[in-house]
């Protein structure tokens, strides 16, 4: 005996079935760079062995010391070996607004005016703290 109370929505499907697929994306995406980085592959910007004498360091320390970007300004350096890493990093930071998006048409169609809301305002605000344009924190 099924109990529909326990049966997930299409929207609940779809964000878990993109959520899925994007995490082992991702994940494949941050093994293979890393590999590419300890291989030496690419060039790092920080070489492996001289990171020892900035894990000690505040980041806005790290950051001037080694005039390193911050924010997305990872992404000029994004053919050196260590911040190659980050592109695995922003697929699975990211997947969230890729679900959001993916359930809205369906939202859309059911006529879920409350959910529907609710998910682009939750789009909109991810994507306003991804952009960076709001600084929190002590970075």
């Amino acid at each position: 005996m099924t109990d529909d109370r326990t049966k997930a929505s299409e929207e609940q499907m779809a964000y878990a079935n993109i959520l899925n697929i994007g995490m082992w994306i991702g994940l494949l995406i941050l093994v293979v760079t890393f590999i590419v980085y300890v291989s030496g592959i690419f060039q790092s910007f920080v070489p492996i062995e001289e990171l020892p004498k900035y894990w000690g360091l505040k980041v806005k320390d790290y950051l001037h010391t080694l005039n390193a970007p911050s924010g997305w300004g990872w992404a000029t350096l994004i053919g050196k070996g260590d911040y190659l890493n980050y592109v695995g990093i922003t697929i699975l930071a990211g997947l969230t607004i890729i679900c959001y998006l993916v359930i809205l048409p369906i939202l859309l169609r059911k006529k879920d005016m409350p959910y529907l809301v609710i998910a682009i305002i939750e789009v909109a605000v991810l994507l306003l703290a991804a952009s960076g344009i709001l600084k929190a924190g002590g970075h």
